[in-house]
């Protein structure tokens, strides 16, 4: 198929078939060294906020220049998916509470799926494009690319947020070795707003665009390896068992979140009302059954039980409202 005449219609295809994909928004920014970005993630890691995630200081050079990660790189393609149902969990501190994004199933590979479809598709319409797909699985600052393309801005809570469609959903990027239309990032509305920070019980979020991964429930309950988490962490994990979603639930952006069309993120049978007793009871292969094709599988069984039995510590010396 011939090339279309000007970069401005492909970038246009290529947005609207990122739509049709099932992709709620996509942007585009220049492949380039993230200089700025560069230094702030030093700073971070010289502080030691990424607490036993070593793997984050590794490859710094391809984290902040995807020219790096993709021989003759040109855009960076982001893309955002929702993966908001309009369910609840129980609200009760008998039973474990799992962060919204691991309802579902994976969406590494819901993501990388779409992904590929949209580079195979790139592929096709311009005749021939080298690229690689990327879901928060390679040294990639997703949120910042994001943020770039103008998808959102990242918010103080770090996570990013978009007017049109809130904080909950997933990001993923294309790199590819063909010049496309750029986008203009957008400005930051988080104003004066400071609810994550005043909401995060462990206080993880110190001060404005930083979090200690130390003090995070989502890192203490998913990544931390071990039962060496300190108490005066744990007693503020409530019943959280796999991640925490409070700093997004208090976001008032999220009024604007969007209904994810993604069947595969709706909430799996038990996630949301199951109690503390049966999670803590789960063998290997209930455990693997059970969470097939799940995030939650990243814990493994023995870091999934050591987060059930913090909870249930906490259902029993904490006041039900305290949920």
């Amino acid at each position: 198929m011939p090339h279309l005449q000007t970069t401005s219609e492909l970038t246009l295809e290529l947005k609207q078939k990122a739509l049709d994909l099932g992709f709620q928004a996509c942007g585009v920014s220049p492949a380039a060294e993230l200089t700025d970005e560069k230094s702030r993630i030093e700073e971070w890691l010289g502080r030691g906020n990424h607490a036993t995630m070593g793997w984050m200081e590794n490859h710094l050079e391809k984290r902040v220049d995807p020219r790096k990660l993709v021989d003759g790189a040109r855009s960076v393609i982001s893309v955002i998916q929702s993966y908001y149902h309009p369910f609840e969990a129980v609200q009760d501190p008998s039973v474990g509470r799992i962060s919204r994004y691991a309802w579902g199933e994976d969406y590494h590979l819901v993501m990388k799926e779409k992904l590929r479809a949209l580079l195979e598709w790139l592929d096709h319409r311009y005749g021939g494009v080298n690229g690689r797909a990327f879901v928060d699985s390679a040294p990639m600052m997703d949120k910042v690319w994001a943020a770039r393309s103008g998808l959102g801005w990242i918010g103080k809570h770090s996570n990013l947020i978009s007017e049109d469609h809130g904080s909950w959903f997933f990001i993923g990027e294309l790199v590819v070795d063909i010049e496309l239309e750029p986008d203009r990032p957008v400005l930051d509305h988080c104003g004066s707003c400071t609810r994550c920070l005043d909401a995060c019980p462990t206080g993880a979020i110190y001060e404005p665009y930083v979090v200690d991964a130390n003090l995070c429930i989502s890192y203490s309950t998913i990544e931390h390896r071990g039962a060496d988490i300190l108490p005066e962490i744990t007693k503020d994990h409530g019943s959280w068992i796999f991640g925490c979603d409070i700093c997004q639930e208090v976001c008032p952006w999220n009024k604007f979140k969007t209904e994810s069309q993604e069947a595969r993120y709706l909430p799996r049978d038990g996630v949301l009302d199951t109690e503390l007793e049966v999670w803590g009871n789960l063998t290997q292969d209930e455990f693997s059954t059970r969470f097939r094709k799940s995030a939650i599988k990243r814990t493994k069984l023995e870091g999934f039980i050591r987060n059930v039995q913090y909870a249930q510590k906490n259902a029993h010396s904490a006041a039900p409202d305290e949920f």
